[in-house]
This record gives C-alpha cells, sequence and structure tokens, in this order.
C-alpha cells in the first residue's frame, strides 16, 4: 500500500458560499431520508444511514435538520426517491459520472442530457465510462490528525488499501464494501473522520488545456446545480497554473 501516492480525485466542487449551502443541506437531507427508508431509521444499525449522516455533520449540517430528514423517512407523504447513475463524455473525451437521486426519472434525465449537449458532450449508456472508474471508499482527515506514518500505520491495521497525504488532508482509500468497518475501526483509533463516502476514482486521468477545462467546469457546475444531482465525477486532469487561472476568474 502506497504512504504517499500521487493520486488525485479529480471531482470538482464549488466552495461552500451562503448561497450553495442551502442546496447543499438538502441534497445531504435527501441522501439521509432515501437512507433510512431503504434500512431502519436506526444508524447504529443502517450502516448506509450512519454514514449519510457522518457526511452531513463534516458538512456542519444541523442537527434538528437531519432528525427531520430521518423523520420524512416514515411520512406517507414523502416521496419516493431512487438512485439513477447517469454517464458519459465531455469535451476532450472525458469520462464523466453523474449520481441523482430522483422521483421522475424523465426530468432528471432530461436535466443531464441537456447540459451535457450545450457543453459539447454526449451522454451514454449504464456502463459506458463507468469501467474506468474504481468505486472505492474515501476517508478523509484533517493533517492534524497524525503524521503521514502515523495514519498509514492506522490505515493498514484498519484493513484500507491505500493512503494520500499532503499538507491539508489524509484521504485513506478502502474497497467499496469495507467503508463501514474500515471507518469504524479508524475512528476508534483517529477519531471521526472529516468526511466518509463512497466515491468513483479515475483508474487514469486525461490532461486537458485551459479552454476544454473550462467547458468542462461549465458542465460540472451546471450538473451540480441541479436539485436531483448528489454528485459528479470525471476523469480530466489540468496543472496547477491552469487551474489557478480559473478558480481566479
Amino acid at each position: 500500500m502506497a504512504g504517499h501516492s500521487q493520486f488525485k480525485n479529480i471531482m470538482h466542487r464549488k466552495g461552500k458560499q451562503d448561497a450553495v449551502r442551502s442546496k447543499l443541506f438538502s441534497k445531504l437531507a435527501r441522501e439521509i431520508t432515501v437512507a433510512a427508508k431503504d434500512g431502519v431509521p436506526d444508524p447504529t444499525m443502517n450502516s448506509k444511514l450512519r454514514l449519510a449522516i457522518l457526511n452531513a455533520r463534516a458538512e456542519n449540517m444541523p442537527k434538528d435538520n437531519i432528525e427531520r430528514a430521518i423523520k420524512k423517512a416514515a411520512g406517507a407523504d414523502g416521496a419516493n426517491y431512487e438512485t439513477v447513475r447517469y454517464e458519459g463524455y465531455g469535451p476532450a473525451g472525458v469520462a464523466v459520472i453523474v449520481e441523482t437521486l430522483t422521483d421522475n426519472r424523465n426530468r432528471t434525465g432530461g436535466a443531464v442530457r441537456a447540459a451535457f449537449t450545450k457543453h459539447g458532450g454526449a451522454l451514454g449508456e449504464t456502463g459506458s465510462v463507468s469501467f474506468s472508474f474504481d468505486h472505492v471508499g474515501e476517508i478523509v482527515y484533517p493533517a492534524s490528525a497524525g503524521t503521514a506514518d502515523g495514519i498509514l500505520d492506522a490505515a493498514i491495521e484498519a484493513g484500507a488499501d491505500d493512503v494520500v497525504s499532503d499538507e491539508e488532508t489524509h484521504v485513506i482509500l478502502c474497497g467499496f464494501e469495507a467503508i463501514g468497518e474500515v471507518s469504524k475501526t479508524l475512528e476508534a483509533t483517529l477519531g471521526a473522520a472529516k468526511s466518509i463516502k463512497a466515491i468513483w476514482k479515475p483508474q487514469n486521468t486525461v490532461p486537458v488545456d485551459e479552454e476544454k477545462a473550462q467547458t468542462l467546469m461549465k458542465l460540472v457546475d451546471q450538473l451540480e446545480d441541479d436539485d436531483d444531482v448528489q454528485n459528479v465525477y470525471t476523469n480530466f486532469e489540468v496543472s496547477d497554473e491552469i487551474m489557478a487561472k480559473l478558480t481566479a476568474a
């Protein structure tokens, strides 16, 4: 297991401005409600719900919001959401995976397709790009949680597969099915994680120039603005210089 691999999860996320926090909380609440509805409304007996709650807490979602989302699962008038994954290609052949929770496939599918078309991409069939990603667990700790070597030792002991440490965070990767057990073991050693989630990790990345990167970021922004979209993953890579220009614009 590499302690300092150069892997970077290529997933563009907008800043946590007040203007988008409400939307973020709505998406987190939907994940909690769906998880509670799929199993039991007790996080100690429902690992999916436990992970959804941990992610909400990591984003500083108020406790009252979390409790309301859990209670909503028991309501008879609640919408029936289903998980739908869309896959396609953006400019420069960049692979894009879009995870959604929707109560209307036609609405969501139409919006996702429109975003791809507007930005020079094309929506494909399910499985058309996910084969080039690995579905894994990602557990993130702040750099203050320990030294790179110390985190690596704890991760090995917990059964993780890889650790990526930098100046700000320690990113621990594990098998998708092992997220619950690995995160629980790490919590006993390192305390609560900053975030725990399943991600799509690209097996290889596609370098793009500034123009293509700008278009791809607009595509991701439009997708993430949709209330039904939970996560967007891509495999494009840009230089630090280009990223600095784009984020400063």
